[in-house]
């Protein structure tokens, strides 16, 4: 295992590659805010009990049409919300039911009757399915998202037909320095209350975008500010702290051989969280059934950074394309 001080370079490496930018191409950041501004989530938006606690559910119904395939399960990462998936599920939701979640303590959510943890995010997913009467379905999780998607992969095999994770967390987290990692965690913490009254200025700006959320995007300016406030309102939620210890508390590292659906590993090579190397490492572990493709210049979130390119990726996924965007410039695959 890397000494300390080698875990701690690793990690500045990690951050300055997140400062020094090329400038974004024309393919970055092309969302149409017009996708999900139009929708009505509010309509499809309700607080279900699972595991005895209300939890904030978002749930699109079945298409209008034969839906072409088992529901897509969306999950978000680490103080983030449900709406991370804003310009991911008006592209599919014609097609097949979308159902995403606030984890317990994040979004609209409560704490969990018991302390946070991978293994208890993965079972209030598995009874959201069994309360919305879901058989199999399309795990899809960005950062801590992508863990409790494979967990649940791996807790609840019969329930997940494919598995799609995007700058997954999981590994490297294992050997990242505990003081260090908790102390930063703790002074954000403690200085949200501070930042809090300042939130809209900060997404209307863009200098102050790019500050705010350098570290997750590759190019924070670029985002509208419209998707940039429903993305800020994640901070400063409960299950801030308590999901940190959860990530830096549990492996499962041996046990990924055991997923045997197809998988689908979504990176951008620039992530200043999780390591692109986490990416191949993901890919070694599961076997021969997984898949990885990196875009270029690309930060913690592809699927809001380019949601276009992430969004035809997904498409092709679920219909079982062999090799999608090989040939893609900006993707290795």
């Amino acid at each position: 295992m890397p000494s300390g001080r080698a875990q701690l370079t690793a990690l500045a490496r990690n951050a300055a590659g997140a400062v020094w930018r090329p400038g974004p191409d024309a393919t970055y950041a092309d969302g149409d805010d017009a996708s999900w501004m139009g929708v009505d989530w509010g309509a499809k938006q309700r607080f279900m009990t699972l595991l005895g606690r209300p939890i904030n559910v978002l749930d699109t119904g079945e298409p209008a049409g034969e839906p072409s395939g088992p529901p897509l399960l969306f999950v978000h990462g680490w103080s983030a919300n449900w709406q991370s998936w804003l310009l991911t599920i008006p592209a599919f939701m014609g097609s097949r039911r979308c159902v995403a979640l606030d984890l317990p303590g994040f979004g609209f959510s409560t704490m969990p009757a018991d302390p946070i943890s991978i293994q208890g995010y993965a079972r209030v997913v598995e009874a959201l399915c069994a309360e919305l009467g879901i058989g199999t379905v399309v795990a899809i999780g960005n950062s801590m998202g992508g863990f409790v998607c494979a967990e649940l992969a791996l807790a609840f095999p019969t329930r997940v037909e494919r598995i799609v994770l995007v700058s997954a967390a999981g590994l490297s987290i294992e050997r990242q320095p505990r003081r260090p990692t908790v102390a930063v965690a703790r002074l954000l913490a403690a200085g949200y209350p501070l930042a809090e009254p300042f939130e809209s200025l900060v997404v209307r700006r863009a200098r102050l975008r790019r500050t705010a959320m350098a570290l997750i995007v590759r190019y924070p300016e670029k985002l509208s500010a419209p998707l940039a406030h429903e993305l800020v309102q994640a901070s400063g939620k409960p299950g801030f702290l308590p999901a940190l210890d959860a990530l830096m508390n549990y492996s499962y590292r041996d046990r990924l051989p055991e997923i045997e659906v197809p998988v689908l590993i979504v990176w951008g090579r620039n992530d200043a969280v999780v390591p692109v190397r986490d990416a191949e490492d993901y890919g070694q572990l599961i076997g021969p059934n997984a898949r990885t493709v990196v875009f270029d210049d690309t930060g913690h979130a592809p699927m809001i950074e380019r949601p276009s390119r992430f969004n035809a990726l997904l498409d092709e996924f679920l219909e079982g394309a062999a090799a999608p965007e090989r040939d893609v410039p900006g993707v290795s695959a």
